[in-house]
């Protein structure tokens, strides 16, 4: 009989804005609690992140960097990325308290510098909100919609200096765009669109963004995750992996306030 490998436990932080989509899901199903991996800290650069409270409830620590407060104090514009870089160099020393091994930034807004990147290079991955590379950007939905994709998908990559260009690790099942797009388009609807388009993003992140994340995690976690050139390997397989839909009773037990007490 073989006897498994020991492997230390995936230390993990995730770094946000205003929120966190998914991360409820992380939560009640972090493996860490068993063996896997385990959320060490959460950052947030907007203080009223408004999944602060939960994390904090879970006992695990937090800080909050005040972005805003940071780009006022030192006078700088928001597309300075010279003084992005200070801000960076403060976030990673937060992280370094936390011995953090992989960092997660989810619903994170703002483009992490060199500083950053070169004190987790290849271990920071974000979740986006579209099939990359396809329709990269803040609006990747509304760029699908507008464009008349019959479906759209959220995907898990590596964080490099090209935004949203890293090599992409596992993407979601398709989630289908409803006829009244086509009308829409027809019409010249741009405010339908444009609502609609909130309404796909939404749904894509509420059902899809808590199992691609603890999918990619695991992968790391499990040490299966290996770069080749410009392209990921997972368990021996080319990236993108593609993840099975989940079931929205696994959904709805997961946000239950209850579930897992």
């Amino acid at each position: 009989m073989l006897t498994p490998t020991w492997r230390p436990r995936l230390r993990v932080a995730v770094l946000s804005t205003s929120r966190a989509p998914g991360l409820d899901y992380l939560l009640e199903r972090d493996p860490g609690r068993g063996h896997r991996w385990e959320m060490v800290g959460f950052i947030a650069t907007d203080p009223a992140n408004r999944d602060l409270a939960r994390v904090v409830d879970a006992g695990i620590p937090a800080a909050t960097p005040d972005i805003r407060a940071f780009y006022a104090a030192t006078g700088a514009r928001w597309t300075d990325l010279a003084a992005r870089r200070e801000f960076d160099r403060r976030t990673v020393a937060l992280l370094e308290e936390l011995y953090a091994d992989l960092i997660v930034t989810c619903g994170y807004r703002h483009i992490l510098t060199t500083p950053f990147l070169e004190a987790y290079p290849n271990r920071v991955i974000n979740i986006h909100d579209s099939d990359l590379p396809a329709y990269p950007g803040l609006h990747a939905v509304r760029d699908a919609v507008l464009a008349g994709e019959r479906a759209t998908r959220s995907t898990v990559h590596l964080v490099t200096a090209e935004v949203d260009g890293g090599p992409s690790l596992v993407r979601s099942w398709a989630f289908p765009t409803h006829p009244l797009v086509t009308d829409a388009r027809r019409w010249g609807a741009t405010d339908i669109l444009k609502a609609y388009a909130y309404a796909q993003r939404e749904w894509m992140m509420r059902a899809a963004w808590g199992p691609l994340l603890a999918h990619a995690i695991g992968r790391f976690a499990d040490g299966q995750v290996k770069l080749e050139g410009r392209r990921v390997r997972l368990g021996g397989t080319p990236g993108p992996h593609t993840l099975d839909p989940v079931e929205p009773a696994v959904l709805l037990e997961t946000a239950s306030p209850a579930a897992g007490r």
